[in-house]
């Protein structure tokens, strides 16, 4: 292990995004960084909520969630997830391309850990997913039996 790689925790992304060049940027991103986390997707909030009911998103997780989505977005998805006692603890990071104050407010309302905003592909992703690899290897998230 060289000096600046970190232990790898299994921590799963949760990426609930419909623009697949979006999620295309993040995994290419996590790559070249050399993450090797699992990642999970889902194109909008109700395909989200029915994976996390099932239970098919291991835990520890972190999520990564965008705004704009069809049948349920974003921030419908975060009040809905904070409602839920089972999921209210969830770790989430708004990504997305609104950079719209009214939406900022709404997700740190709704308790986010973050609010990034997608500028383009490439670098901008490279730094965001560099934030988030260092966060979920510096916070400790409980273990989940």
């Amino acid at each position: 292990m060289n000096g600046c790689e970190l232990p790898h925790k299994h921590v799963t992304i949760f990426i609930i995004d419909d623009d697949d060049v979006d999620v295309i940027g993040i995994e290419r991103a996590l790559k070249k960084l050399k993450i090797a986390n699992p990642t999970i997707r889902a194109r909008d909030g109700i395909e989200a909520l029915d994976l996390l009911h099932k239970k098919a998103i291991p835990k520890p997780f972190i999520i990564l969630l965008d705004i704009n989505m069809p049948r349920m977005g974003g921030i419908e998805f975060l009040k809905t997830i904070r409602a839920d006692e089972a999921l209210s603890d969830s770790v989430v990071f708004m990504l997305t391309t609104s950079s719209d104050d009214q939406d900022k407010i709404l997700a740190y309302k709704k308790n986010v850990a973050g609010y990034m905003v997608k500028k383009q592909v490439g670098e901008s992703f490279l730094n965001i997913v560099d934030m988030l690899g260092h966060y979920w290897r510096v916070v400790e998230l409980p273990v989940y039996e």
